[in-house]
């Protein structure tokens, strides 16, 4: 045999045997079917009584009130269970290599939701029929553009081929991907979601204040549950405001019974209602009384840990993220967490900055006096768009902050967004866009420089771009700003012991941090320890959930900071400690 025909032997051979391979492997071309985007089914006003709206990603708590928002709006709903390490590995099983863990989590938990629907009776047909799943969506640049399809793709794999994806864009609004009816936003869905969420991250942050501090344990898990419990109630079964039920019999000749007018006018009272009714200032009452009736002991020395990092990681409270508000906990931690409402502001904040950076653009070349009329109504154009933006900043914050006032007023304040974009741009462009952007970095600094923790944990899924970028800034950060103790973690389903070990070393420097901190203010104050928990042991009031504590400048920690206000209350034996709640009243128009 001749060299050329050896060559041709061994050639035929490795072929054959890589054609054996891959069709062993399901990857021989006759039977490859590779996936493509299904058509999606419309989600009609007509299945709206007969089809439940799944969705999941928040905290119990923010579940628990969007539930009852749509279910209030007549929409049947249920929430995912908290996804576990079984979860994670569904999603893996079942989705491609590589994508940020936030999709496999929250997919494998939407399989383990279906297949119990199908091991309780139902066929796969009847659950792709009767549900659907909602959730959010984006255009990247990250991975998090691609969490649609990547839902898509395991919902296939795991034999529910057809199961519907609605969208949140967060450029578009609420609305499904295939444009039907069936999700219709309106005035009582909008201001009801509105409430829900506010709530929800007041209620979050507020758990996380008074946990640490409780006495009796377990106590505030059991107020929070029965809080939201009484708040939900409220928010699926108020009453939506009519106008033609409103007026007094002798008002109502005078009153529209439909039209435009009649519209406006109903728009206006719906959004009243809602900010202002009686019902929302008897539950917020309600809630208060049962919130500060926990018994706290804030003398507990507790290192103040402030999370950051990418928008899921930073906001679950599952195995996503190693469960980590649990374990900073049982570790002897105040976590100060994220409200949603900072991501909103966030947002709001990005559209302002576009329209700055896009201001004149539509002009043509040239001096602006050739085109007065055209240089005219693109100024309006421009001032128009950038105030629309900025009353949504203002209105959010200014709804947030009468819902902290209202209970306890306890709650960190929504942080201005000029002064966020400010201390991150040395460091990082505020339109750079992509996770949360500029804000890892700006809220690191923030709440480093107004001394509101000892250390800052960012919370990230493995490989999340957006958050690496981050992360490289922070090194600028850190030389800069020598007081600051940050630490990223990249969170994934099989690397919770390491995580979990190296924040337990950084801990340990914050705990430093903290007992020395406390130890300054006690001296400071030429009081024994003992003097001052015999007066908060004479005075109730000093031991309830709500009581103030004023933030004195450069201390971070509650017992520091609670010592030196019992303190200056003992300096002043004539004045009583602050009596019941430190908050102030939300504003009720007569």
């Amino acid at each position: 045999m001749s060299a050329d025909e050896r060559e041709a032997e061994i050639l035929r051979r490795l072929a054959a045997e890589r054609a054996r391979l891959e069709a062993a492997a399901g990857l021989d071309a006759a039977t490859t079917v590779h996936f493509h985007r299904p058509t999606e089914r419309p989600f009609t006003a007509a299945e709206r009584d007969g089809v439940t709206i799944l969705f999941g990603g928040l905290t119990w708590k923010h579940e628990e009130l969007v539930r009852a928002v749509f279910e209030g709006a007549g929409y049947r709903c249920d929430a995912l269970s908290a996804p576990d390490a079984a979860a994670y590995q569904l999603g893996r099983e079942h989705g491609n290599v590589g994508q940020c863990n936030p999709t496999y989590f929250t997919v494998g938990a939407l399989i383990q939701y279906l297949r119990r629907l199908e091991a309780g009776g139902l066929t796969r047909q009847a659950i792709i029929d009767r549900y659907v799943f909602f959730t959010a969506g984006t255009c990247g640049p990250c991975r998090f553009g691609m969490y649609e399809a990547e839902y898509r793709l395991a919902l296939h794999n795991a034999g529910f081929d057809g199961f519907r994806v609605l969208l949140f864009e967060q450029n578009d609004g609420l609305k499904a991907t295939s444009g039907e009816p069936g999700l219709k936003f309106t005035v009582d869905f909008g201001m009801g979601a509105l409430i829900a969420f506010t709530l929800g991250d007041v209620l979050h942050q507020l758990a996380y204040h008074i946990r640490p501090y409780e006495v009796v344990a377990g106590e505030t898990d059991r107020v929070m549950r029965e809080v939201v419990s009484r708040l939900a109630c409220l928010v699926r079964e108020r009453a939506p405001f009519e106008l033609r039920d409103w007026p007094p019999r002798w008002l109502a000749p005078i009153f529209p019974h439909d039209g435009t007018r009649y519209d406006f006018l109903n728009t206006l009272g719906k959004i009243r209602e809602h900010l202002f009714g009686a019902a929302l200032f008897e539950a917020l009452a309600e809630v208060r009384a049962l919130v500060d009736a926990i018994e706290v002991d804030r003398l507990r020395v507790k290192p103040v840990v402030k999370t950051t990092g990418e928008f899921w990681a930073q906001t679950t409270e599952s195995a996503g993220n190693f469960e980590m508000f649990a374990f900073l906990e049982s570790e002897g931690a105040e976590v100060l967490v994220d409200p949603i409402g900072s991501w909103v502001m966030y947002l709001l904040f990005q559209e302002r900055l576009i329209a700055d950076m896009r201001r004149g653009l539509d002009l043509p070349l040239g001096p602006r006096w050739r085109v007065p009329l055209r240089y005219l109504a693109s100024e309006l154009r421009y001032r128009g768009r950038r105030a629309l933006f900025a009353a949504g900043e203002r209105f959010w914050a200014w709804q947030y902050h009468r819902l902290v006032d209202a209970l306890g007023g306890l709650v960190h304040r929504l942080p201005e967004q000029e002064e966020l974009a400010r201390l991150a741009a040395p460091f990082y462009n505020p339109l750079a866009r992509g996770g949360e952007g500029h804000l890892e970095v700006a809220k690191t600094v923030y709440h480093t420089v107004h001394h509101h923790c000892h250390m800052v944990l960012s919370l990230k899924p493995f490989g999340c771009m957006p958050s690496t970028q981050s992360d490289g800034a922070q090194s600028a950060v850190v030389n800069r700003f020598k007081d600051i103790l940050f630490l990223p973690i990249e969170t994934a389903g099989d690397g919770e012991v390491h995580a979990r070990s190296r924040v337990q070393m950084t801990l340990a420097d914050a705990k430093t941090r903290a007992r020395r901190e406390f130890a300054a203010a006690l001296a400071s104050t030429a009081k024994r320890l003992d003097d001052i928990r015999a007066y908060v042991g004479e005075h109730p009031d000093l031991r309830r959930a709500l009581h103030a504590v004023p933030h004195h400048p450069g201390v971070a920690g509650s017992a520091a900071n609670f010592v030196l206000h019992v303190s200056d209350l003992m300096d002043r034996p004539r004045r009583a400690p602050t009596a019941v709640i430190g908050h102030k009243p939300i504003e009720q128009p007569s």
